[in-house]
């Protein structure tokens, strides 16, 4: 039974919108241009109080985010300027030599070298070393290596990257050992709070320890790690693989707790637990949140409609207030494990390592960029669709439990629905006048099941053309 009731109108006119495409990736290529135009040679050290050596973590972030630009370019430098670093360093650990080594740090820089192997399987070199190293670990029943937060960005990928590499589903189980350590076993309790779907550093910051004002210590930036960790877990592994649902959940129950205590310019604080505890600005946290929800819009997993506002302004929020002309960023923490480190900051202050920050506002970039496809388009007013709610479409309703009974007049009749990044989700052409009936939720003939989001509707029959944008909730 069809029933026609009233919907909400919901008016997006005037909220901000992502740039497009194209001034999305002249921000990237901008920040990129800035760094390498300073450090022309990826062998050379990376000089700030000291010499470390140019595969460090800070380093190897940076190529994490690299890649992604090159994904979207394919220019020829951008490749060479990795293969340089790796080849350089003889594709090893940081520090380490061809030593087996199991401190996550010292294995960030794998995950480019194992990125840089899947674009040329026959050089087996680019993974051999640090094999060793992984599989050192894959055979051995210890499991607390990763006792700070940090940890789960800088090794955890290179674990689930071996497992796609190998096909070996052992990696994904030690990978999940180590990282269930960090999460619940951690000093008998775990660094994870699910109270508040936060993430403390370390057990140092572990109740009772506070903020001076007495309320929880979450540093912004090591839960961007945490969150950037499970993006990059997730956006590799199979969807057999074990454990995948449990990533997904505390991937979700973060990014609804990011999205309430987000600053009203987009950015969020150094403590996330305390906004008066060194409050303001803070940009290498809000890289990789932005990042992580632009993801996680664009793979499903978060609703547009939810998360797509919250993107939007972070990520004008950081290339209208912390990106420079030049393409240095501000308002930049510098390493560390705690919100009072580095400051205080500001948008002229830069941090002692400009790498790991820029590659974190490389890797939000590379998803806003798939994100802002269709942004202009999603302006404007859209209809609010619950369930068991419905309204008149053209030239037929929708009915409750958004199925759209369509009854073409014509040949020619079309129905196409595209979701917020413009992948179109499903296309209909009509082969006779019989009335159509698509169904998006439960079981069915259609198999359609729609997430949560913004959506447009294209409808079209004879000459006659109509575009609906509408918003499910369920």
């Amino acid at each position: 039974m069809l029933i026609c009731i009233c919907c909400s109108l919901l008016s997006i006119a005037n909220a901000q919108q992502l740039p497009t495409k194209q001034q999305v990736l002249e921000k990237m290529v901008l920040a990129n241009n800035y760094f390498t135009n300073k450090w022309p040679d990826p062998s050379a050290n990376i000089v700030t109080d000291k010499s470390r050596p140019s595969n460090l973590w800070t380093r190897g972030t940076y190529y994490e985010g690299l890649m992604q630009l090159y994904y979207i370019k394919t220019d020829a430098q951008l490749l060479k300027y990795a293969v340089d670093w790796g080849t350089y360093h003889h594709w090893q650990p940081t520090y380490t030599g061809t030593t087996v080594t199991r401190i996550a740090d010292n294995q960030c820089c794998g995950q480019t070298y194992l990125e840089l192997f899947q674009l040329d399987p026959t050089k087996a070199e680019r993974i051999a070393t640090m094999q060793n190293s992984i599989d050192a670990m894959l055979n051995s029943s210890k499991s607390n290596d990763w006792w700070w937060i940090d940890a789960l960005h800088m090794a955890m990928p290179v674990f689930a990257k071996f497992g796609v590499i190998k096909n070996d589903s052992r990696y994904y189980e030690k990978m999940y050992d180590l990282y269930n350590y960090t999460k619940s076993q951690a000093k008998g309790v775990g660094l994870y709070n699910p109270a508040d779907s936060l993430w403390y550093r370390d057990s140092v910051y572990l109740p009772p320890k506070t903020s001076p004002n007495g309320l929880p210590v979450y540093w912004s930036r090591g839960n961007g790690w945490v969150f950037a960790a499970l993006t990059r877990t997730l956006d590799v592994i199979p969807v057999t693989a074990s454990h995948r649902d449990e990533y997904i959940s505390t991937f979700k129950k973060m990014a609804a707790k990011l999205i309430r205590i987000q600053r009203g310019d987009g950015f969020w604080n150094c403590n996330l637990g305390d906004a008066n505890d060194y409050g303001g600005k803070e940009s290498s946290g809000t890289v990789f949140f932005t990042y992580g929800l632009a993801w996680g819009i664009n793979n499903g997993i978060l609703d547009s409609i939810t998360y797509y506002p919250s993107v939007t302004k972070a990520w004008n929020g950081l290339i209208n207030d912390a990106l420079h002309p030049d393409g240095s960023i501000g308002y930049m923490q510098s390493s560390g494990s705690k919100p009072a480190d580095g400051q205080p900051l500001s948008y002229t202050k830069m941090p002692n390592f400009e790498d790991f920050g820029l590659g974190g506002f490389l890797l939000a970039g590379s998803e806003v960029y798939k994100l802002a496809k269709v942004s202009n388009d999603l302006t404007g007013t859209y209809k609010m669709l619950s369930e068991r709610q419905t309204f008149s479409a053209f030239p037929n309703p929708f009915s409750e439990y958004v199925s759209i009974n369509y009854i073409p007049t014509s040949k020619d009749s079309r129905i196409s629905i595209l979701n917020s990044i413009g992948q179109q989700v499903f296309d209909f052409s009509a082969e006779s006048s019989n009335p159509v009936n698509l169904i998006w939720k439960g079981t069915n003939s259609a198999g359609r099941n729609l997430p949560n989001g913004l959506y447009i509707i294209n409808l079209q029959n004879a000459n006659l053309n109509q575009s609906l944008k509408i918003i499910l909730k369920r």
